[in-house]
């Protein structure tokens, strides 16, 4: 995007495959703008699986924090269908700050073809919503383990 600092390569990449359900697709018969955020979930649950002790829901929950989406962008390149095969790619971007940034690829698992490209920026509060300016404990320790220099 114009304008627009290019975030840093990723560290980590995580890729897990999905089915394109008929109640995914609409009147067009095609993949539903809105299940594309759903996508976007999916891999975020394969990446906290595939990279424990940190970034799964049940990690934040345990810490005592939450972590909300509070940006999505999605570019949409191509369309999904019904009884598509779809990766999505879930790439981690470092950052110092207190927050988690993913960039994401949407590939048609039968041609690699990127369907679409998005962004999600995560921020840590706790349960009764007050913002957390400074890395909490147990994702420092997280990238700790992870992000090894």
């Amino acid at each position: 995007m114009k304008g627009k600092k290019r975030n840093p390569e990723p560290a980590l990449i995580c890729r897990t495959q999905f089915h394109v359900r008929f109640s995914d697709v609409d009147a067009m018969k095609v993949a539903w703008h809105g299940s594309y955020v759903a996508y976007l979930e999916d891999g975020r649950e394969a990446f906290g699986i595939q990279y424990p002790e940190g970034l799964g829901y049940a990690d934040y929950f345990r810490s005592g924090y939450v972590a909300p989406v509070v940006s999505l962008q999605i570019n949409y390149k191509q369309s999904l269908r019904c009884g598509d095969d779809a990766i999505v790619e879930v790439r981690y971007i470092p950052t110092e700050a207190a927050k988690i940034i993913f960039e994401y690829i949407i590939y048609r698992a039968s041609d690699m073809a990127v369907m679409a490209t998005a962004e999600t920026i995560q921020v840590f509060t706790t349960y009764d919503g007050e913002m957390q300016f400074t890395c909490p404990e147990f994702y420092t320790k997280w990238k700790d383990k992870w992000l090894k220099k």
